[in-house]
């Protein structure tokens, strides 16, 4: 937590949608079409997916989970993958410009209203009561992630990089990950479980902890499972 008491997580949760808006916003048709790094789903679809999500945000702060279920299984959705193929292949037939709006306004909505609960409010969320603050971590962390997904560029790596990585440790000791990480004196980390250790990049470790360092990382894939946080 020390690590991410320095850090305003609105801050950060706002900063990554104003990228993702501002990438958004200047794409032609053709861009919306291009595969993202998410396999399946092209651009359009990642932010069909932001949109879709929304429901969630909302209902976790409309205390109304239970309304949402319910909606949910009218429509034949059950499971997380279930729910996110559904925000995206509902949308599919919608003008982009109406897609990006709904996101857009539904996302800003969100980000003002967990603002104004503060970062120690208490969400109803699907684990149970969560801190507003620390679900903005999580909320920004996917931002990033999504936004990597489609080519968002980044003007402050370092800066955005080391915010990632105390995010992503604190992932790791929240879920009771079965893996250590420490900093050698160059900056990098060292992982390691009672089976294998290994040696990454910042980068890398942000990349291990959402799922997606590349297939032909060296990394030992039982620390890849172990690393794997966020996602």
């Amino acid at each position: 937590m020390t690590a991410l008491s320095d850090l305003d997580p609105f801050d950060i949760f706002d900063a990554e949608a104003e990228r993702l808006d501002h990438f958004f916003t200047g794409l032609k048709d053709d861009d919306w079409t291009r595969p993202s790094r998410c396999a399946g789903w092209t651009v359009r679809d990642v932010l069909a997916h932001l949109a879709g999500e929304e429901a969630y945000n909302h209902a976790c702060l409309n205390n109304d989970l239970d309304g949402l279920w319910s909606r949910l299984e009218r429509n034949g959705v059950s499971g997380l993958a279930d729910f996110n193929d559904w925000c995206v292949r509902t949308r599919r037939s919608m003008p982009v410009a109406e897609v990006l709006d709904e996101w857009r306004t539904q996302n800003g909505d969100t980000r003002r209203r967990m603002r104004e609960l503060g970062r120690d409010a208490r969400l109803p969320t699907m684990a149970g009561p969560y801190p507003v603050g620390l679900q903005a971590f999580h909320y920004s962390s996917e931002y990033a992630t999504h936004g990597d997904d489609v080519g968002v560029p980044v003007e402050d790596a370092r800066k955005r990089t080391a915010w990632r990585v105390a995010v992503g440790r604190f992932a790791l000791e929240e879920k009771g990950a079965p893996v250590e990480v420490a900093e050698d004196d160059d900056g990098d980390l060292i992982v390691r479980t009672p089976r294998a250790l290994g040696r990454l990049t910042p980068a890398e470790f942000v990349e291990a902890t959402v799922g997606r360092l590349p297939d032909d990382h060296p990394l030992d894939p039982g620390l890849r499972d172990a690393l794997r946080g966020l996602a």
